[in-house]
């Protein structure tokens, strides 16, 4: 990695991180670049904001934000770099008017949660029985289920693959994306309407992407008719569900479980109606969360903030500016 530059150097870093990233992608990045990566910016926001202002392009975690007054003081930032599709605590239209670029991985999670979906699934049909014919207690198996997935995100694709491979018929609902479309056939999967899926699903994946005019989608006249027995995984907002819908049809028996991957601070508190819910299971965003994906979304934000401030240094120079020196020499091929 090239050399940490000091606070009080005129010229601006190009790379600054503030998140953990993998030795070889930060070797490479400062092979080509001025590189200043401190860790324990993530506990001082008003040192991050500082350091911020000397910065051409970030790395940042979640935990650290950066609102239209950082954007103002980061004169000379054009690129922020997150290793997760997530935009929390970015303000977008400050980026957007200041032409900062934020860069996202666009799918270097998306087989660690089509295996996450798929092993939260294989849990729940074995953890939680349901009565045979004969009356007693048995788990079922995943390849005698219908799956409904809502949401064709970029794991979709993987996760109905997995599923057909164990013998599972896939279905799929997308507010966005029409019976018609060629994706369907593409990727195997049936669409079929959001009600038909609730109501005929043994299972149901959850992937689409949150935006405010979908909170509480999935509520009571949905739930409150899914097939009897479901099992749902939850990898998207839980603000997609409707929290009061969720707790009746898990308390009453109708759904046999429910996986979410996250959920807001406090939603399982006292006196909210997801309390003391023991078909209930809650990780703290753990889908993507695999050595191989933090891996390739290092790659991915790296490789763009390296055209990034490869192509500011060549609108410096065609103006006669001074473009930000390189710390070393530049690297070899990066891999695929």
């Amino acid at each position: 990695m090239g050399p940490n530059l000091p606070r009080s150097a005129q010229r601006p870093m190009d790379v600054l991180i503030a998140e953990i990233v993998e030795p070889e992608v930060l070797a490479w990045l400062g092979s080509r670049h001025s590189v200043h990566a401190e860790s324990d910016l993530v506990r001082d926001p008003i040192a991050f904001r500082r350091t911020l202002a000397q910065a051409r392009t970030v790395i940042m975690p979640t935990s650290l934000a950066i609102d239209a007054s950082a954007v103002r003081q980061a004169t000379h930032l054009r690129g922020i770099g997150r290793l997760t599709p997530s935009v929390e605590g970015i303000d977008l239209a400050a980026c957007a008017s200041a032409g900062i670029e934020v860069v996202r991985p666009a799918s270097a999670g998306v087989a660690a949660e089509a295996e996450f979906a798929v092993g939260a699934l294989l849990q729940m049909l074995r953890r939680v029985p349901v009565i045979s014919p004969e009356g007693l207690l048995v788990g079922r198996e995943l390849s005698n289920c219908m799956v409904g997935i809502i949401g064709m995100t970029p794991a979709a694709k993987p996760l109905a693959d997995l599923l057909r491979a164990f013998g599972a018929r896939v279905v799929g609902y997308d507010p966005g994306l029409h019976a018609s479309d060629p994706l369907w056939a593409r990727w195997n999967v049936s669409p079929i309407g959001l009600r038909e899926l609730v109501e005929q699903s043994d299972s149901v994946c959850v992937l689409l992407n949150y935006f405010s005019r979908y909170r509480g989608l999935l509520g009571e006249r949905y739930l409150a008719q899914c097939k009897p027995d479901q099992v749902m995984v939850n990898l998207s907002s839980a603000l997609i569900l409707d929290e009061a819908a969720l707790a009746e049809v898990l308390r009453s028996g109708r759904m046999a479980a429910c996986w979410l991957d996250h959920v807001e601070a406090g939603a399982t508190g006292p006196g909210r109606p997801l309390e003391n819910i023991d078909s209930l299971q809650i990780t703290p965003r753990v889908a993507a969360a695999t050595r191989e994906s933090h891996l390739r979304a290092s790659w991915a934000v790296a490789r763009r903030l390296d055209e990034i401030l490869s192509q500011a240094n060549a609108r410096d120079s065609v103006r006669g500016g001074l473009p930000a020196a390189p710390a070393g020499s530049t690297a070899g091929p990066m891999p695929d």
